[in-house]
């Protein structure tokens, strides 16, 4: 009788054990499935995806038909559940990129009729703004575009074009007829760079391009409210915050909080909010979501309780829950429902709903079901980093709850009940940030290779100030505009204290990027030591942190150096690396007067490949494609020495940075590797005599020569132009030129790559950095031919994205990092 009463009690809690670990685990199928088909170089047909589906659908009814057969029945019901993940998000792919820009339609001139579909971007430069396409026209005939697009309207910065100045009245929900010209989505391509043309097409914009009005074809505005009525609504908050309050930059992050308008920030603020870790508060995220479903939801639950009639009608837990679910999807509807806060209004759904069916979930099944939900509506967001980090942020703070807090009516001991409160809301604000950054510093080092080392303070104070007081003023102030203004007294004060925290010595610490493993390992160390596990395991969390916090930089052997040609568009940046110096030959473009390739993509890639400082940076001349990006370059990164052909007296010279000019003759080693300049001569470096027209920067170009000992050598030449192509043929003959790489002169320019010099360098490989669709025209097809008949393989950075080569090996970033999304030819 008792073995039989043992197993009567057994029973219910074994078949719940199984319910949730199939549930479980059918959920981890379902995301397993995604990931799965997120890593596709290119889309299957939607016909095979259709059959995947279907044959998943008969393997689930054959698991429901053999469900007493226990665990093989679920493993059965897994696979099916990962094969419909892996087709749903096919399926929806394919749909998606079906609604492309016609390769016909590129670089044309087009007539689009359609709305403002968001809140203009307003710089120096013009404005940026979302289009929804209501008919469009090329050569008077009708054409099918994209239903939206992403348009710049910019003034005339670096272009001989006369175009008219973007309109001061463009607002959103306005209909426009544009003259315009697009392109299909094609971003830079750099190892752990940013994924623009992923963010395009997760955002449903299949082209981008610009206003190109002109007098004689002019853009005309056609309807002043056409529809986007909450659009327009946000617009004029957010004008209204900026006539409110005089202080641009206070009235920027206002914006940004209250309507979403992150355009609004400044760049330098930016900078100071990411050193000091908080730059998740000021972006509308999940968090600032959760907080207002969480104070809206309070407020609810305490005037609910006070009717008696309403507690009669609905419970308050529910109202209160319901009402703050509600509340959050109105904020991030006002602030734009940007990707973060739709993610966060579904798992606030799923969440409230899985609370409302009365029964405990266990909070690891509260995640992954939520998860679900919102892969359902988004496959893309596997592929955010703010999915990980608001996920893993809520998982670190369910798994490593207390067990028993504290009853609010428990005997407060020698203090008043109010202070002994306050202290454990202090207590527990202060264990919740310790527990968030100490547990998502492992993801963070990953994602961005550095980590705040004043975080942890700035966001002790930075959260509950935001979430709890700015974030909450600039929305009442839209009842009560001057509150604005005390609000941006409060963010001055916010942003000087953080500034101080930044300026303290050591407050970013950054890390090159570790290997797989690295960081898998520290991922792990993150978990072993928050989680509530014994202290012999959590002990083991330090040793498997060190590789991710201090990884080993894999670096060239004596005698040998890696090339890597960066992505920048139209421009030049080349990164040289051997054994222990680092060389970077110019800077890239600047993009316009607030983006430039230094902080755009050097940058980020510097810290990605390792913390030493330059101990070269050559500028072959002054062009701004080529050393646009060397100021934020020389702010932000050490550099030893600069070599440079820039003419006395430019700005960059003054940076404190010694300076040598480059001049033909020069040599030196390092590492086993020689460098020589083959351009230009000491005489065409000395200023010219009165009177006479200097010569233009391209025809003072340093040419570079690098060779390592086993004879590899590569032949870097800037925008040397014919001339001086004959000077440098003169002046070496053909032993001095030849090399195995090449980097195409000027851009594979018309006025360079002589048959002469070609000859002479004899490159087995030629690498072209040219922006797609180059408004010059670059490379030109006639000298691509000259490449062509002398049998030299040409590598295009529009093409291949960033190209990294060595004696070892050689790969295109673009065919490593190919995914569906990308742009192809």
């Amino acid at each position: 009788m008792g073995a039989g009463g043992v197993h009567g009690h057994d029973r219910p809690a074994s078949r719940l054990t199984y319910a949730g670990t199939a549930l479980a685990g059918v959920l981890l199928a379902w995301l397993g499935g995604l990931v799965l088909q997120l890593q596709q170089p290119a889309l299957w047909s939607a016909a095979l995806y259709g059959g995947i589906a279907s044959a998943a659908f008969i393997l689930v009814g054959l698991a429901w038909r053999a469900r007493s057969h226990g665990w093989p029945a679920l493993l059965a019901a897994m696979l099916a559940v990962g094969a419909v993940g892996f087709s749903w998000a096919g399926w929806r792919a394919g749909l998606r990129l079906a609604d492309g820009l016609p390769t016909a339609l590129e670089g044309q001139n087009l007539m689009v009729t359609g709305v403002v579909a968001s809140l203009p971007q307003v710089s120096a430069s013009g404005s940026r703004f979302l289009f929804r396409v209501d008919s469009a026209q090329w050569r008077g005939q009708p054409v099918q575009l994209p239903p939206l697009l992403a348009l710049g309207w910019y003034r005339n910065w670096q272009d001989d074009t006369p175009l008219d100045d973007p309109r001061a009245e463009l607002r959103a929900g306005q209909r426009w007829q544009l003259p315009v010209r697009l392109k299909r989505p094609h971003g830079a391509m750099n190892p752990g760079g940013f994924d623009q043309e992923l963010w395009l097409f997760e955002q449903g914009v299949r082209a981008n391009g610009y206003v190109r009005a002109t007098p004689a074809t002019p853009a005309r505005q056609l309807e002043e409210a056409a529809g986007f009525a909450l659009q327009r609504l946000r617009q004029s908050v957010r004008d209204a915050i900026f006539e409110r309050v005089p202080d641009p930059r206070a009235a920027g992050v206002l914006a940004a909080l209250s309507v979403g308008d992150q355009g609004a920030i400044e760049r330098e603020d930016w900078e100071l909010f990411r050193a000091s870790g908080i730059a998740h508060l000021v972006s509308i995220s999940g968090l600032h979501v959760t907080m207002f479903a969480w104070l809206a939801g309070t407020l609810i639950g305490v005037a609910w309780r006070r009717s008696a009639r309403l507690m009669l009608r609905c419970p308050a837990p529910w109202a209160a829950r319901w009402g703050g679910v509600a509340a959050a999807a109105g904020y991030a509807l006002l602030s734009g429902w940007g990707v973060p806060s739709q993610r966060t209004v579904w798992m606030l759904l799923t969440a409230a709903a899985l609370c409302s069916m009365g029964t405990r979930w266990p909070w690891l099944l509260v995640l992954l079901a939520t998860a679900a939900v919102v892969t359902v509506i988004d496959p893309w967001a596997l592929l955010q980093v703010g999915f990980w980090l608001s996920f893993v942020a809520v998982a670190l703070l369910m798994s490593s709850a207390p067990g028993a807090a504290p009853s609010p009516s428990a005997p407060a001991g020698r203090w008043h009940p109010a202070i002994a409160g306050a202290a454990r809301a202090l207590r527990e604000g202060v264990r919740t940030q310790a527990i968030a950054t100490l547990g998502l510093a492992p993801l963070t080092l990953v994602f961005f290779q550095q980590l705040s080392l004043v975080g942890f303070v700035a966001n002790l104070v930075a959260i509950p100030l935001v979430t709890l007081v700015i974030t909450p003023l600039a929305l009442l102030g839209l009842l009560l505009p001057p509150l604005w203004q005390l609000d941006a007294w409060v963010v001055q004060a916010l942003a000087g204290l953080l500034g101080w925290l930044v300026a303290l010595p050591g407050a970013v610490w950054t890390v090159p990027q570790a290997p797989a493993w690295a960081q898998a390992a520290g991922l792990l160390a993150g978990a072993l030591l928050l989680l509530p596990l014994p202290w012999r395991w959590r002990l083991l969390a330090m040793p498997l942190a060190l590789p991710l916090l201090w990884p080993a930089v894999p670096q060239p052997p004596h005698g040998r150096y890696e090339l890597l040609a960066a992505d920048v568009g139209q421009g030049t940046a080349v990164l040289l690396r051997t054994r222990s110096h680092q060389l970077l030959y110019d800077t890239g473009p600047q993009y316009s007067p607030e983006s430039n390739a230094g902080d755009r993509v050097l940058l980020p890639l510097l810290r990605l490949r390792g913390t030493e400082p330059l101990d070269l940076l050559m500028l072959s001349h002054s062009d701004t494609d080529h050393v646009g990006g060397a100021a934020s370059l020389l702010a932000h990164w050490p550099v030893s020495a600069l070599s440079s052909s820039l003419p006395p007296g430019h700005a960059l010279l003054a940076k404190g940075v010694q300076h040598t000019p480059c001049q033909a003759g020069q040599q030196w080693q390092w590492d086993g590797v020689r460098f020589t300049v083959l351009h230009p001569s000491a005489q065409a470096l000395q200023p010219p005599p009165p009177g006479t027209k200097p010569p233009k920067p391209n025809a003072l170009s340093c040419v570079l020569r690098v060779e390592d000992a086993a004879g590899h050598s590569v032949l870097l030449t800037g925008d040397a132009e014919a001339a001086q192509e004959a000077l440098m043929l003169a002046a070496g003959g053909n032993a001095s030129l030849h090399s195995e790489l090449m980097l195409v002169p000027h851009h594979g320019s018309r006025t360079s790559s002589t048959p002469a010099f070609l000859d002479a360098v004899a490159p087995r490989l030629a690498i072209v950095q040219a922006g797609y669709r180059s408004r010059f025209g670059h490379p030109a097809p006639d000298v691509m031919a000259r490449y062509a008949e002398r049998g030299i393989a040409v590598v295009r950075s529009d093409r291949c994205g960033a190209f990294l080569w060595s004696a070892d090996e050689s790969a295109c970033q673009r065919d490593l990092a190919r995914r569906y999304w990308h742009f192809t030819e």
